[in-house]
């Protein structure tokens, strides 16, 4: 079967077996349902629609995660529970990349998997839509990406026993369905599909398509709508960021001007730009510059350069030089303080010679870029790089060790240390004891504090620094209501320009100072204040509302991050006594502990209270 509308061929008229309305209106939801099926659904029917779970599994870039998100919303809003374990599902959704080999082999081995388990499969992403006619997709449903607006039918026709392919492309999906995000604080949002290029090597064109563009209205009406549902970090997303709305007639600034001007003034919501090709950008570096520049945008900008060799760019089709690619970066640099700009290289593309593989080393160590995605030339089937001489798979594997070796040899946060930085805090690490948040300049810092700090805005001095990351120590969390002379008051001894705007040692040129003032200061922290409590140096808000996990967590995390200062000092040759440096701990640390010693008290009580009317009834 080809399309779902055979499915509904001979039903006569009226309304299409199988179609429901929504139970819920498209509004974003934020969480993932896990183990919280009503008891009435809890032994499901096949044959009612909506009643079962379904996992989801998605692979590749955050046009991707996106949607998957926009398909879990549409299923929740039906009905469907989702959960992340695959054994309590009844049907998996597989959201597929076609970027690299190893990205599709993962696919084939979630399919065997999931076919071995008898699960039912749905395959949705870019593999199916550019390779439908895939070995391992046989028997399969897939659906389109430009198709996930119904994924809800494809799901419940193949809970039935069909098999459906839903891969005609048209108009893009809308901006406004149902949505489950992964991280309730950050919005993923397309911009366009597609793009204008012709790389030899990619893959994705075959899926993704020539260049569509969503209109400027849309883009700003589904700003507006996730900034009112509390969203802190709004990232564009694209297989071209800097081809937007070349289509429609309209270009990249004039969006985000259009974008910019929705966010709240006191920078609480954070737009990061998304992945742009160098050739589209190099008209309106100046335009970006001024919006990247603007306070509530991260200075922080991806622009894969692929090679160092400009025969290498003309062989990958990439319609760029070397020179202009300099070009992005040393105007991106110049015009915007705190500059961030991530880059990919391909190494061992078809014909690479050591001679141009030596001008990607140069480059590499001449820009020190603070964040490199190195990977080897995989050959994509029916992409004209395929068919290219190839060089050797040990020489690829040679040269990828010895880049990534240059790479993370540099230490682009050193000089960070001590210095007082905003941060936008929107996530929890992976060892669960830290909160991830990111500088103006999209620098990673975790710091110790309370969950409910999440989706907040904070000072933090820098601890220490790593190689992909750095620690920091919360000051004061920032109260967007004031002004800027609390500011001020706060941090007499800093230039305010650091509290706008990443400051590093290692920029992404040696020609950067290791200091950079804001264009515009007042603009950029006008709208902000801190909140004091009694001077404190780790001055934190007590949640109101945590489950016992997050209390206990905030607690040790809390003397961890003392313990953790205290060694510290010491370390230092401090010649504070070790009793002093002890902070005491505070009245809302005593009255927690002091109220979780009763609770367990009573508890106590109650329970003897029990035994003893047990033994004398």
């Amino acid at each position: 079967m080809e399309d779902i509308e055979d499915l509904l061929i001979g039903t006569g008229a009226g309304t299409p077996p199988g179609f429901r309305s929504p139970l819920t209106s498209a509004t974003v939801g934020f969480e993932t349902k896990k183990n919280q099926r009503s008891s009435l659904l809890s032994s499901p029917s096949p044959s009612i629609p909506g009643t079962q779970t379904i996992f989801i599994k998605t692979f590749g870039c955050s046009h991707n995660q996106s949607d998957s998100e926009y398909m879990a919303g549409q299923l929740s809003a039906f009905g469907y529970s989702l959960s992340d374990n695959p054994d309590e599902a009844d049907l998996w959704l597989i959201n597929t990349c076609t970027v690299k080999s190893p990205s599709q082999s993962a696919m084939d081995t979630i399919i065997t998997k999931g076919k071995s388990s008898n699960k039912p499969l749905v395959v949705a992403g870019c593999v199916p839509q550019g390779s439908r006619d895939t070995k391992e997709l046989e028997g399969i449903s897939i659906v389109g990406v430009q198709q996930i607006d119904r994924v809800v039918e494809v799901v419940e026709e193949t809970l039935k026993g069909h098999e459906v392919r839903l891969l005609t492309r048209k108009t893009l999906p809308a901006l406004d369905l149902p949505k489950v995000r992964k991280n309730k604080f950050v919005e993923i949002l397309p911009i366009n599909v597609g793009c204008l290029g012709a790389c030899t090597y990619c893959k994705t064109k075959h899926a993704r398509g020539h260049l569509g563009s969503y209109t400027i209205d849309s883009l700003v009406g589904r700003v507006k709508s996730v900034v009112s549902d509390g969203v802190k970090e709004i990232w564009l997303s694209s297989e071209d960021t800097g081809a937007y709305g070349r289509d429609i007639g309209v270009n990249l600034p004039t969006l985000l001007n259009a974008l910019v001007a929705e966010l709240p003034a006191d920078a609480s919501t954070m737009l990061r730009i998304g992945m742009t090709n160098p050739p589209f950008i190099l008209e309106h570096l100046k335009e970006i510059a001024e919006v990247l520049r603007h306070p509530c945008v991260y200075t922080f900008l991806h622009v894969p350069v692929q090679s160092g060799s400009d025969a290498i760019l003309t062989a990958m089709n990439r319609e760029y030089t070397v020179s202009e690619f300099r070009t992005v970066v040393d105007t991106l640099t110049e015009l915007v303080p705190g500059m961030q700009i991530a880059t990919d290289i391909i190494c061992g593309f078809p014909g690479e010679t050591d001679e141009d593989f030596e001008q990607t080393v140069n480059l590499i160590r001449e820009y020190k870029f603070s964040q490199v995605h190195i990977s080897q030339f995989y050959p994509r089937p029916g992409t004209p790089a395929a068919r290219m001489k190839k060089v050797p798979s040990n020489v690829v594997k040679r040269r990828s060790r010895e880049l990534t070796n240059v790479f993370e040899a540099f230490t682009p946060y050193s000089g960070m240390e001590g210095k007082v930085e905003r941060i936008w805090i929107t996530d929890i690490a992976s060892d669960r004891v830290h909160l991830v948040g990111h500088t103006k300049g999209y620098i990673q810092v975790l710091v110790i504090a309370p969950d409910n700090m999440l989706g907040s805005s904070a000072l933090a001095k820098i601890t220490s620094v790593g190689r992909w990351s750095v620690f920091g120590e919360i000051i004061e969390t920032i109260n967007h209501a004031s002004d800027n002379k609390a500011l001020n008051k706060q941090v007499p001894n800093q230039d305010m320009s650091s509290l706008c705007c990443n400051q590093t040692n290692t920029c992404v040129t040696s020609e950067v100072p290791e200091s950079c003032a804001c264009g515009n200061v007042d603009s950029c922290c006008s709208q902000s204040t801190l909140e004091t409590a009694d001077n404190s140096r780790d001055t934190v808000v007590l949640p109101q509302k945590q489950n016992s996990k997050n209390l206990f967590g905030w607690i040790l995390r809390k003397r961890k991050n003392l313990h953790k200062r205290v060694e510290s000092e010491l370390a230092s040759g401090s010649d504070i006594k070790q009793e002093k440096s002890m902070k005491k701990w505070d009245f809302v640390d005593k009255a927690l502990l002091g109220g979780i010693s009763i609770s367990i008290l009573t508890i106590i009580a109650l329970l003897v209270y029990l035994r003893v009317s047990v033994i004398w009834s």
